[in-house]
């Protein structure tokens, strides 16, 4: 069966056709004058870092831990969805000293300070891709590197914290001020190994245990360790084209 219809109709029903798209983009999205989603600045960005790493410095505290952190960090591809970054802190660091030789009242002292070296490569996940939401931009990502630390004279037992592979897995925000300038604030949790003097697996001559009840330090031969030490930053960073 054929169905007609009237001129009017025929003209009402292309007009409201034709009007269809655009209606439907007035009522959905932004102009791009107001969208929230703003293009961040393609090229390289450098940032001065500071922090607070904290932490327990293992089972007996003698890791370096708990202080405060300055340094530098240098990133490229802070537009793309993955940016790569390295970096360079210095921190000045809390430990205490255990001496296995002695009485086990006089085996702890401290705590003194320790300062360490971190050098970081970084690979970051920008969850916004190249743009920022409303100034903000979040990151997850995780990085490695080395640490760098100096003997403790006074500690006479054999451990030396030294060089450290350490990785750091992390999550953070990035606060655009202007086009070019930006916040940046980031909680990580570093991983490294803590490896103890075979002289903690020692009776102390001074104070020698009984069969059943050691006075080693370790008396259950486990000389290592992997320790998580929380570690918060803050930085002022600068993008520009190379």
């Amino acid at each position: 069966m054929l169905l007609f219809r009237s001129p009017t109709t025929t003209v009402k029903l292309a007009l409201a056709l034709a009007l269809a798209p655009t209606i439907a983009s007035a009522q959905v999205g932004h102009t791009p004058a107001r969208s929230p989603f703003q293009d961040i600045p393609k090229g390289h960005t450098v940032t001065a870092i500071g922090g607070l790493i904290q932490g327990s410095g293992g089972r007996f505290g003698i890791a370096p831990h708990d202080g405060a952190a300055f340094g530098i960090r240098y990133d490229i591809r802070t537009a793309s969805a993955i940016q790569m970054g390295i970096s360079v802190t210095q921190a000045t660091l809390e430990r205490v000293i255990v001496d296995p030789f002695v009485e086990l009242e006089n085996r702890v002292s401290g705590p003194l300070d320790q300062t360490v070296t971190f050098a970081e490569f970084d690979l970051q996940f920008n969850l916004t891709g190249g743009k920022s939401w409303r100034r903000l931009a979040p990151f997850v990502g995780v990085g490695g590197g080395l640490t760098f630390a100096g003997r403790t004279a006074a500690d006479t037992s054999g451990f030396n914290f030294g060089r450290k592979f350490y990785f750091v897995p992390h999550a953070g925000l990035r606060v655009f001020v202007t086009e070019r300038l930006h916040l940046r604030t980031e909680a990580r949790l570093a991983f490294w190994k803590a490896e103890y003097p075979e002289s903690f697996t020692r009776e102390p001559p001074l104070q020698p245990g009984a069969p059943g009840a050691p006075n080693a330090v370790i008396p259950d031969m486990r000389v290592s360790e992997w320790t998580a030490t929380p570690w918060f930053q803050v930085g002022l960073a600068y993008s520009f084209s190379p």
